[in-house]
């Protein structure tokens, strides 16, 4: 597996471009990228739900730093159920991945003390195409009537859970329009809604990710179901 994470891509969608700030609850995007890290390794082949939990079918390495580290480390543990893998994985995984993102030439980390001691990090972009193929294939598939890669899609299911559709630059009756496409695209690759969207283990293994991932932001921000 080569190119950039699916949490990587979320995390770039997250954060301002010049402030290198992020736009959203960092909570929500914690859980973001923690269901993101989930939803790569089930669409990879490694992890599957069965019996009420994720478990790992195959511990073979993906060659993503990141996702390997949370292989290794699913494969070591005893199951847990979807929501539960949601909650552990989110804490010091933004960390990790601007880490690496930095490590790369992505963004740069911005060191900047407050009231005198107070360490804040900021990480303004230093390579600006990675973020711009990644808006490229949303805006297509916002664009197009056909289903995205399936990749496209479950950034897509992502960024509609999250109601990452600002970070898009979209407000108003195009954010609207925006959200009932990804909704659209969700459904449509069977990444939300019921496991018994697919027959394949892959789908409702996401789709399940996806649901906990939902019920996490929202217990998170406050909202009642």
């Amino acid at each position: 597996m080569t190119g950039v994470a699916l949490a990587e891509e979320l995390l770039l969608l997250a954060y301002d471009d010049e402030s290198g700030k992020a736009t959203m609850p960092r909570i929500s995007l914690d859980l973001g990228m923690a269901a993101a890290v989930l939803i790569e390794l089930a669409l990879a082949g490694r992890i599957a739900y069965a019996d009420g939990n994720l478990t790992v079918t195959d511990p073979t390495g993906t060659g993503e730093s990141t996702l390997d580290g949370v292989l290794a480390r699913m494969a070591a543990d005893t199951p847990h159920t979807p929501s539960s893998w949601v909650q552990r994985l989110r804490h010091g995984l933004r960390d990790r991945i601007l880490g690496d993102l930095v490590g790369r030439g992505v963004v740069r980390d911005v060191d900047e003390t407050e009231l005198g001691f107070i360490h804040v990090h900021r990480y303004p972009t230093t390579d600006a195409s990675v973020e711009q193929d990644i808006r490229r294939r949303l805006a297509e598939a916002l664009a197009g009537g056909h289903l995205p890669d399936e990749r496209t899609a479950a950034l897509a299911t992502l960024v509609a859970v999250l109601r990452m559709e600002p970070a898009l630059g979209l407000t108003g009756d195009a954010a609207r329009d925006a959200r009932v496409r990804l909704e659209e695209i969700a459904g449509g690759a069977g990444f939300s809604g019921t496991a018994g969207l697919d027959d394949s283990v892959v789908r409702p293994s996401v789709a399940l990710v996806v649901t906990a991932l939902g019920t996490a932001v929202d217990a998170a921000l406050g909202k009642r179901p």
